[in-house]
């Protein structure tokens, strides 16, 4: 079988932000381009803030500061996920795009509870605000901002670890658009409270963006077939296969987003052609499903093991072992021919 040597197909493949395809140094100078664009802006933000005494400019600041945290985390995940497998490796570093997906999940989480009780406590007691400094400042992070989203959509945001950065930069463009209209609130109105409102839409965006990411990272981190992909529907269309007449231990993963895998047993009719069956499988794996690296093990019916026999290993001579029942304690459900009960 070369299944393995399927494992490179999707890696630039699904962006839904442009149908051209771009290299992975390409996708790295679009993410460089927007972490200057957003350190530069946040230095000179910072200072800003503490002349007009604005926490709004100053939590948007932190709020960058995680925005530039997400590209670089994303930055150095591309480039272990880019190294070839090794050692005990042997998906090579991919999940490492994960890890930084989840790790700007939480961020966003984390961040979002102190935004919002922040907010919550300026709501209450709110405090002088210099509205001309916030509105200009925020007005030039809006443009900043567009510039970087712009910067990060060229990139390849199929990849979860790209996407979280791109979640962060948008939340942030927002954030920004509410600041400047709270500035404005507060220089023509005098409305301190507009300052913190403003806050709290932010807050929950940034709950929306952070969930999302964290639920994503998790499917993949415990297992779960791709979304959209229902296993069972999957082992059902599989044994709809001439000479097929079970499906079991069928098993989905995803290695990394955009990067399916899949292993199952399968049982062929006596006298069946098992090579033609397995050929037949990948082929509507790959066309039906898009799933590429798959392996299948696949056996007559009339050939497994039955409990009792005794294997003869090649050994040596006195070497035997009682072979266990065939597939004894299989995962998940067997799929047969005929009505689909699991």
């Amino acid at each position: 079988m070369t299944e393995h040597a399927h494992s490179h197909h999707h890696d630039h493949s699904h962006g839904h932000s442009h149908s051209h395809t771009l290299s992975p140094d390409a996708d790295r100078r679009w993410l460089r381009a927007a972490l200057v664009l957003i350190t530069a802006f946040m230095a000179v933000e910072v200072v800003i803030g503490f002349l007009a005494g604005s926490l709004a400019l100053i939590s948007d600041a932190a709020h960058m500061l995680t925005d530039a945290a997400s590209i670089v985390l994303a930055l150095v995940a591309m480039r272990l996920a880019a190294r070839p497998a090794r050692g005990g490796y042997t998906y090579g570093l991919k999940r490492a795009e994960i890890l930084s997906a989840q790790a700007n999940g939480i961020t966003l989480l984390v961040l979002s509870l102190w935004l919002g009780y922040e907010a919550i406590t300026r709501l209450v007691s709110p405090p002088e605000v210099t509205g001309g400094l916030v509105l200009v400042t925020a007005l030039a992070g809006v443009v900043v901002n567009i510039a970087a989203a712009w910067c990060i959509s060229r990139a390849n945001r199929s990849s979860l670890n790209v996407e979280g950065a791109y979640q962060h930069i948008l939340t942030d463009l927002f954030g920004f658009i509410a600041t400047a209209v709270a500035g404005a609130v507060v220089l023509t109105t005098g409305f301190a409270r507009a300052d913190a409102i403003a806050s709290l839409v932010v807050v929950v965006l940034m709950l929306r963006a952070g969930t999302g990411l964290v639920r994503e990272s998790g499917r993949i981190f415990m297992e779960a077939a791709p979304s959209g992909v229902d296993p069972d529907a999957l082992g059902d269309r599989l044994v709809e296969v001439d000479q097929v007449v079970e499906v079991h231990d069928l098993h989905i993963w995803e290695i990394t987003s955009g990067e399916p895998a899949l292993s199952a047993h399968i049982l062929v009719a006596p006298g069946g052609d098992c090579h033609a069956v397995r050929r037949c499988l990948h082929e509507l794996l790959s066309l039906k499903y898009g799933i590429t690296h798959a392996t299948l093990q696949v056996d007559h019916v009339d050939e497994l093991p039955r409990s009792g026999e005794v294997l003869h290993i090649a050994a040596g001579p006195d070497d035997a072992a009682l072979v266990p029942p065939h597939c004894e304690g299989t995962h998940g459900p067997v799929h047969r021919p005929g009505p689909h009960d699991h």
